[in-house]
């Protein structure tokens, strides 16, 4: 499927930030970061990763498609659930190494735990320690056991 779809060798691009070539570059496992954020608000969503074969189906499909660390496999976001991305733009950083992809969240949510994103917490210092808080509404959207099978 998306074999025909090429990026360019980075060694072939040239000086990197001002070349027009996508030169993807992925650390040493074959991967890149990528940053789901919601496309009207730009508010966070979610933090997952790719490897070439994922970012390949995510343009041909125009879809959100990341690679499972944990699974070690390719992980059609939606599949399952039903809250598919729509991608709407990809945008790379100056060195190419880190992707922000501007989704249209379909379904009641981005996250595994039932809720519309997966950055519900802030980090705040109490006492000389580094805790966390629920960051406004963050009430579940969805039943994870219900569409996951969770407990």
């Amino acid at each position: 499927m998306c074999d025909s779809l090429k990026f360019t060798d980075r060694s072939e691009a040239g000086k990197i930030e001002d070349t027009t070539l996508f030169a993807p570059k992925y650390d040493a496992n074959g991967l890149i970061v990528a940053v789901a954020i919601d496309y009207k608000t730009k508010e966070p969503l979610m933090l997952a990763y790719m490897n070439e074969e994922s970012l390949k189906m995510t343009l041909e499909k125009k879809e959100a498609v990341y690679y499972s660390r944990s699974r070690q496999e390719l992980w059609h976001k939606g599949a399952t659930s039903g809250h598919v991305q729509k991608i709407k733009e990809i945008r790379t950083d100056c060195d190419q190494d880190a992707l922000i992809l501007s989704v249209e969240q379909l379904g009641a949510g981005a996250c595994h735990t039932g809720r519309e994103s997966c950055f519900y917490r802030s980090v705040e210092v109490e006492d000389g320690k580094a805790v966390t808080k629920l960051a406004g509404d963050v009430a579940q959207t969805f039943d994870p056991e219900a569409v996951y099978g969770m407990k």
